[in-house]
C-alpha cells in the first residue's frame, strides 16, 4: 500500500499521480490524497486501485446505486455530476492540445438527466438464466434490482422477465421507444418463449437470425419526425440529450436553405433527418444494412423526398454529385480511417460536425484538418453520465 496525492484526471476513468513514475489511479477524485493497491505495473506507468480515501475532495459524493463497485457499467458515480461533467471538459481540451496541437476552449456543455436515462439495456444471461450485468473485469453475471441509468420502465420490465425460463439466451437488448422491443441472443431456447415476453409489455420480440414476433422496430419522436430503430441497429441510448445535440445542429447550422448535405455515418438518419426539411437535398451514407432499411422506412413514413440513402462506406461510396455544403461525421472510436479523411478533404465542403466518441480520434483528426478547416467550436455532449465516456460537438468551417 501506499499514500499517494491525486492530480488531474485523464480519460478512462483515471485520476495520474507521480511518484518514482506515473500512477493512474481508479476511484480517486483530483485533488485527494488516498492510500492504494498497485493491481499492474508497466514500464512506464502503474495502475493502482484506491483502498482508502484520507484526504476526500469536496466533490466526492456517496453512490446511489447499490451495484456500484460490482457492476462494471458505470465509474464516476462516487463524483457529483457537476464534477463529472468539469472533468470531461478538461480532458477533451487537454487531449486537442497535447495530440493535436489544438487550443480550444470548449463551449458549455451539452448536458441531461445524470440518471435514468439510457433507452437500450444489454442485458447478460447466466447458464442458469439469471439477468445481469457483468462484474466489473470479469465475466460473471450479477444479479441486478435496478439500473441507475436505465429508465424507469426499462427496470420494470426487467423485474417483470425474471420470472421467465431464460436458459440458453447469450443476452438481450432491450430497446424503449413509445413501445418496448428486445433482441435475444442465443441458441438452445425455445422460440415459442416471445409469446411470454409480449405478456411482459414487449410489442416486438426479435433473434439472431434476423427473424421477428411482433413489431420489428421502436419507434420515437425526432423533432417531429417518425424515427425507427430495428433492434439489430444502433442508436442513440440516450434520447434526452439526444434531441439536444440536434437542436444544437440546427441552431449552428441555420440557416441552411438551398444546402446539399451528406451524413457519412448516418445510421437510420439521427442527425440527418430534422435538417432536410430546410436542406436542399441529403444524402446518408451507412455501411450497416439493418440502419439503411431503418434510414429508408424513416424517409416513406416521414415523405421526405430530397433525402436519399446508400449502403457503403464513405471510403468506396459511388459519388454522383461531388458538391456538399455541409458534411456530418459520427464515425465510430477509431475515427475517420486514412482513405475517409482523404475523400472529405477532396469533397472540401463549407463546413463540416464532426460528432465524436473519443476525444484521441478527433484530436489526431482535427490535426489532419488543421491545414483546410478551422474549428468554430467544440462541446462536450455528455451522452453517458456516471461513466468515462466522453463524447463531442465540433463545428468546423472550410479557410478560404
Amino acid at each position: 500500500m501506499i499514500r499517494l496525492r491525486a492530480e488531474s484526471a485523464v480519460y478512462g476513468g483515471y485520476t495520474i499521480a507521480r511518484t518514482e513514475g506515473v500512477v493512474f489511479i481508479k476511484g480517486a477524485l483530483p485533488g485527494e490524497t488516498v492510500d492504494v493497491e498497485v493491481a499492474e505495473k508497466k514500464k512506464d506507468y502503474s495502475v493502482a486501485n484506491v483502498l482508502e480515501v484520507v484526504e476526500p475532495s469536496p466533490f466526492r459524493v456517496e453512490p446511489e446505486c447499490p451495484h456500484y463497485g460490482v457492476c462494471g457499467g458505470c465509474q464516476l458515480q462516487y463524483m457529483s455530476y457537476a464534477e463529472q461533467v468539469r472533468n470531461k471538459d478538461l480532458i477533451l481540451a487537454e487531449s486537442l492540445k497535447r495530440l493535436g496541437g489544438i487550443e480550444a476552449a470548449p463551449l458549455e456543455p451539452i448536458t441531461g438527466n445524470p440518471h435514468h436515462y439510457r433507452r437500450r439495456a444489454q442485458l447478460k444471461i447466466s447458464a442458469e438464466g439469471r439477468a445481469g450485468f457483468f462484474r466489473e473485469s470479469s465475466r460473471e453475471v450479477i444479479d441486478i434490482k435496478e439500473c441507475l441509468i436505465s429508465t424507469p420502465r426499462i427496470n420494470e420490465t426487467i423485474s417483470k422477465i425474471k420470472s421467465i425460463d431464460l436458459r440458453g439466451i447469450r443476452e438481450m437488448h432491450i430497446t424503449e421507444g413509445d413501445e418496448l422491443v428486445v433482441l435475444i441472443k442465443g441458441r438452445g431456447f425455445d422460440e415459442s418463449l416471445a409469446e411470454e415476453f409480449v405478456n411482459a409489455g414487449f410489442s416486438g420480440v426479435a433473434f439472431e437470425d434476423r427473424s421477428h414476433r411482433g413489431k420489428g422496430h421502436a419507434e420515437f419522436d425526432l423533432r417531429g419526425l417518425r424515427y425507427t430503430v430495428s433492434p439489430w441497429s444502433f442508436f442513440q441510448s440516450n434520447w434526452e440529450l439526444n434531441l439536444k445535440v440536434i437542436d444544437a445542429l440546427v441552431e449552428g447550422l441555420a440557416p441552411i436553405e438551398g444546402m446539399k448535405i451528406l451524413d457519412a455515418y448516418a445510421g437510420g438518419g439521427n442527425f440527418s433527418l430534422p435538417l432536410a426539411a430546410s436542406a436542399e437535398r441529403v444524402l446518408c451514407i451507412e455501411e450497416n444494412p439493418h440502419s439503411v432499411k431503418d434510414g429508408l422506412r424513416n424517409v416513406e413514413f416521414n415523405g421526405l423526398k430530397n433525402v436519399r440513402f446508400i449502403k457503403s462506406g464513405i471510403e468506396k461510396c459511388p459519388f454522383r454529385d461531388r458538391r456538399f455544403d455541409i458534411v456530418l461525421l459520427d464515425p465510430p472510436r477509431p475515427g475517420l480511417t486514412g482513405e475517409a479523411m482523404k475523400r472529405i478533404l477532396e469533397l472540401a465542403p463549407e463546413r463540416i460536425v464532426y460528432i465524436s466518441c473519443n476525444p484521441a480520434t478527433l484530436a489526431r483528426d482535427l490535426k489532419k484538418m488543421a491545414g483546410a478547416y478551422k474549428i468554430d467550436s467544440v462541446r462536450v455532449a455528455d451522452f453517458f453520465p456516471d461513466t468515462y465516456h466522453i463524447e463531442a460537438v465540433c463545428f468546423l468551417s472550410r479557410i478560404k
